[in-house]
């Protein structure tokens, strides 16, 4: 694989990753739910005021106990976005369930929460969001059509750590509003662990039923704490949990959080104050933060005219050694998906798995860096003239 004198990603690195994983196994505890395990659990729950965090080995197995904990069946139907992951899904597919895909909104990739109501039937059961690029979607309008239906909402908060959504009275955590969240630490997102994943429970009743699942299916979670003198299989369940040397590792990365988002944040305003010439002159599209939305800075994004566009300039920046990316096919139209989908168009969507790109990002790109993709970006703009 070739690289790049400035790549897509490159994973940030504090000083105390690899002091914390050694500390781990000086522990002589590296399996899960160890120190660094309750460490983590303990600052998700503190600083954003979720009610029961627990670690897993990537968001795609916390989404699949989403799946489970929803007790998700063949013939249920299941609200979600086709502008997104394959383990927003998958996680629901593999339960049994049909995906009623929805369209993206005009101004943000996130799902159009207009066309909610009306895609409702007898069959729904939850209803699935993803904060797309860390940016929150209109939590009130989902969880109101969630609640007049009776239907549980799942936020697919893979990209949105340390992001909010905005009401007049107060700033919510994204991941503390729908009835679960899951949340990922790949190493392309702000906080990694290389790959790691997180559950979050907002509904108190899926707490305990959460734990037996992430063990195996069985209670021992329960008896390490004292509450059971033995444990046994009680649900189904699976190994969901991450070894505590992976939690020592995303520990260290959570102590820096704030340097990291501050960081983040510099070099997507500066993206963005030096691309707008180029929006101003209807060459692309920068991003949109609605007003209900904080930007906690996860990538940054431009949309090109068309495909054929977005083809040329991403083989441009490759001579320039700069590797940018697209994003997300649309899952309606799918290989695997396409024969099962009901034949709606959902047109935003395609336009953004035709249009987004995504431009390198990451801690230590320099502003020196980012400038020369910036420079470059507007030369070819330039030549297409």
């Amino acid at each position: 694989m070739k690289k790049y004198d400035i790549p897509f990603n490159k994973p940030y690195l504090s000083k105390n990753e690899m002091l914390y994983m050694l500390e781990a196994v000086k522990l002589g505890h590296i399996s899960g739910d160890g120190t660094f395990t309750k460490k983590c659990h303990q600052f998700f729950e503190q600083k954003y005021n979720f009610k029961k965090c627990l670690l897993t080995t990537s968001c795609t197995d916390a989404l699949e106990m989403c799946a489970i904990l929803l007790d998700i069946k063949q013939g249920d139907e299941v609200i979600a976005p086709s502008y997104t992951f394959v383990s927003t899904v998958n996680a629901f597919v593999l339960r049994g369930a049909k995906i009623v895909f929805v369209d993206s909104e005009k101004n943000t990739p996130n799902i159009d929460v207009a066309s909610i109501e009306n895609l409702i039937t007898s069959k729904t059961k939850a209803i699935i969001v993803v904060h797309y690029a860390g940016i929150a979607c209109d939590m009130d309008e989902v969880m109101q059509i969630a609640n007049k239906h009776n239907l549980y909402v799942v936020e697919d908060a893979a990209q949105a750590i340390d992001s909010y959504f905005i009401t007049e009275n107060q700033k919510k955590p994204l991941g503390s509003i729908g009835h679960l969240s899951a949340f990922s630490f790949h190493e392309t997102k702000n906080i990694i662990s290389g790959e790691g994943g997180m559950l979050v429970i907002n509904d108190e009743k899926f707490i305990k039923r959460a734990e037996i699942i992430r063990e195996k299916g069985t209670n021992r979670s329960a008896f390490f704490r004292g509450e059971v003198d033995k444990y046994g299989w009680a649900d189904v369940g699976s190994s969901f949990l991450p070894s505590d040397i992976i939690a020592g590792f995303l520990y260290a990365q959570l102590e820096n959080l704030e340097d990291i988002q501050k960081r983040r944040k510099e070099i997507w305003e500066n993206y963005y104050k030096g691309l707008k010439i180029l929006e101003e002159q209807n060459k692309i599209l920068l991003p949109k933060i609605p007003h209900y939305a904080t930007n906690n800075a996860h990538m940054f994004y431009i949309l090109c005219k068309d495909l054929m566009q977005r083809s040329d300039l991403i083989a441009y920046l490759k001579e320039k050694n700069i590797l940018s990316v697209f994003h997300y096919l649309s899952l309606h139209s799918s290989p695997y998906y396409h024969e099962k989908h009901d034949g709606r168009d959902l047109p935003l969507c395609d336009k953004y798995a035709d249009t987004l790109l995504r431009l390198p990002f990451y801690y230590e790109l320099t502003t020196t860096q980012q400038n020369f993709v910036i420079d470059e970006i507007k030369k070819f703009f330039l030549q297409k003239n």
